[in-house]
């Protein structure tokens, strides 16, 4: 961190990442007369010490990595918080839109979700080739195998039961495909090493 040489006589001091740390940085800024910090955003590693320099009462302007490029020669770290500062002080760089608190706690919570939701849809396509390598071809007559109909039958396949007449019966009206087209894409190889993946990925899918 670097403020200007008139405010402290050590204007460059260097933190470690802990809470306690970060804490005694931004009373090293209180100290200095410091009101108002540009910081760049790096991965999610400014999340900690923007929240705490935020609540403190700093206006902090989280400033995009990619417009605070260093000039030539300047490489390490002490430089590059020096020219940050400097652009600052000139009224050069620019913040980045922060939303409220509430919005930032929504954003995370669909970020999460959309993440999880990503995460069954994989689960989806291991389903699909544990159906396959039993050259059970139901995805290619049911458009979407984690519908009503799609569900049932492979829940019931898992539960261990193989008896193509009774998986068909499954079949829900909306199903386009014959009840023989079913039962023709479910005949296959129901061998015990491909039933126990598909158990899993099953599992997995349900908890995601």
């Amino acid at each position: 961190m670097a403020v200007r040489p008139y405010q402290n006589e050590q204007p460059v001091r260097c933190f470690q990442g802990f809470t306690k740390d970060l804490n005694e940085l931004a009373d090293w800024l209180f100290d200095c007369n410091v009101t108002t910090v540009a910081m760049e955003s790096t991965g999610v590693y400014w999340i900690p010490l923007f929240q705490i320099l935020d609540a403190r009462g700093f206006v902090v302007l989280l400033v995009n990595a990619h417009k605070v490029k260093n000039v030539s020669g300047r490489k390490d770290d002490e430089s590059n918080c020096e020219w940050i500062r400097k652009l600052h002080s000139y009224g050069l760089l620019q913040g980045s839109f922060q939303p409220e608190d509430n919005i930032c706690a929504l954003r995370a919570y669909l970020r999460d979700r959309d993440t999880l939701v990503g995460c069954s849809a994989s689960h989806i396509q291991r389903m699909q080739k544990a159906l396959t390598q039993m050259n059970l071809q139901l995805h290619h007559v049911i458009s979407d195998i984690t519908g009503e109909t799609g569900m049932k039958i492979i829940r019931t396949i898992v539960d261990s039961e193989h008896e193509l007449q009774i998986l068909a019966a499954y079949k829900d009206k909306r199903i386009k495909a014959s009840k023989a087209t079913i039962i023709k894409a479910l005949e296959g190889n129901y061998l015990k090493e491909h039933l126990n993946s598909l158990k899993q990925y099953l599992q997995l899918y349900d908890f995601y």
